[in-house]
């Protein structure tokens, strides 16, 4: 399947601005509660649970807080309940709104299969699955302006103007990075040798740009894992409109006289070097202006990897190895996974500060090296270094 890219499928009504959205999702969140849902809920759980002083905890059960779990209802709501459905439990109770999306996000958040959610929850696993497929569909529809490239000059500046404050990387609009998928599938199948990727696993394959808050800020997905960095960058829509200078074309910031340093993304030397997108210098015998370049982008690039780990480790359906994915569905099950990750941080959820912060979601692939140097992007990440380390004339 070819790539998703989800700022092509917007609505219009999804083009309000993100905090818009949250303030109304916050005044939904304010309107009183089924006070029984949750206990009732938590009730038909059984099963072994994340460990905590209490193991059914709401937090603990599905890694969000109730105020952003019920703005996540807001948003499906009407496309969740659009459809007369038969849903429910093994006692015959239909399934209410709440429950649904309990549900949805327990199989996105725990990454346990169809039958052991089911059984979790007292369904059946086509029951589970549809209810999910449900879920992605709705959140495809009504939750894409959670993702989406700044739009205002004032959104821009306040962006790089945080970039800034990692290591001083002036004019830097964002960080880029990939992460395999992995899949385990018929080997037999020679068909599926196109998903087999250098580290000899089948997988597909995200690619994420990401602010500095680890918000994603565009991503595309579905490419087999066979493509290197480089290939998945040139076939995504973000390459087509930054080479047309719709992407990254605000102001540019003046070095010294006559050098100026347009907008760019950092990404690691797997990507190709070009005037909108800075990579580090790679070899041996770095100058000290070239080392400590190096220095200040892995600091800022670091927010990628850490947006990917994360992602991964709350969504867990996307983590480790997955079995038999249905490669047509999977992309837009990353997708979501990618908003939701975006809508825990636009709501402020207070338990984004017990989320794990680590850098390696790709465990076991080896860093790839681009060879492909633009001369005009050379030339401006030298300048940027000399300014930086405070040898570039006047």
């Amino acid at each position: 399947m070819g790539p998703i890219r989800g700022l092509k499928r917007k609505k219009k009504s999804a083009e309000k601005e993100v905090d818009q959205n949250v303030l109304v999702g916050s005044a939904l969140v304010s309107q009183p509660q089924p006070l029984d849902w949750w206990d009732g809920f938590s009730r038909r759980i059984s099963g072994p649970l994340p460990e905590s002083k209490d193991s059914k905890k709401f937090e603990s059960v599905f890694k969000i807080s109730r105020k952003t779990f019920d703005y996540i209802c807001s948003l499906v709501k009407e496309d969740m309940t659009a459809r007369q459905s038969s849903f429910a439990f093994s006692n015959g109770k239909h399934l209410s709104l709440n429950d649904m999306v309990a549900v949805a996000l327990r199989r996105l958040g725990s990454g346990e299969s169809l039958s052991n959610i089911g059984d979790s929850f007292g369904l059946n696993q086509s029951t589970v699955s549809q209810i999910t497929w449900r879920f992605v569909e709705a959140m495809e529809e009504k939750a894409l302006h959670h993702l989406q490239w700044p739009t205002t000059e004032a959104e821009m500046e306040n962006l790089k103007s945080k970039f800034e404050k990692i290591r001083g990387l002036h004019n830097c609009c964002g960080a880029i990075d990939i992460t395999h998928i992995v899949m385990n599938i018929p080997a037999v199948d020679l068909s599926n040798n196109v998903w087999l990727d250098r580290e000899k696993s089948y997988s597909m394959i995200l690619q994420a740009i990401v602010d500095p808050e680890m918000r994603f800020r565009d991503i595309i997905t579905g490419w087999p894992g066979s493509l290197n960095d480089a290939l998945v960058l040139q076939s995504s829509g973000f390459f087509k409109l930054a080479e047309d200078g719709k992407r990254l074309n605000g102001k540019k910031l003046q070095l010294s006289e006559g050098t100026e340093l347009r907008e760019y993304i950092v990404g690691d030397a797997g990507f190709p070097l070009l005037p909108w997108l800075l990579t580090p210098y790679h070899g041996k015998g770095l100058s000290d202006n070239q080392a400590e370049f190096n220095k200040r982008h892995s600091a800022t690039r670091m927010v990628a990897q850490m947006a990917l780990a994360r992602l991964k480790e709350v969504w867990r359906i996307i983590h480790g190895v997955m079995w038999m994915p249905d490669k047509n569905r999977l992309p837009r099950i990353v997708l979501v996974c990618c908003l939701l990750h975006n809508i825990i941080i636009d709501m402020e959820d207070e338990l984004v500060d017990e989320m794990p912060l680590s850098y390696n979601h790709d465990s076991g692939y080896r860093q790839q090296v681009c060879e492909s140097v633009n001369n005009t992007a050379s030339i401006m990440r030298e300048k940027l270094s000399l300014y930086l380390s405070g040898k570039l004339p006047p």
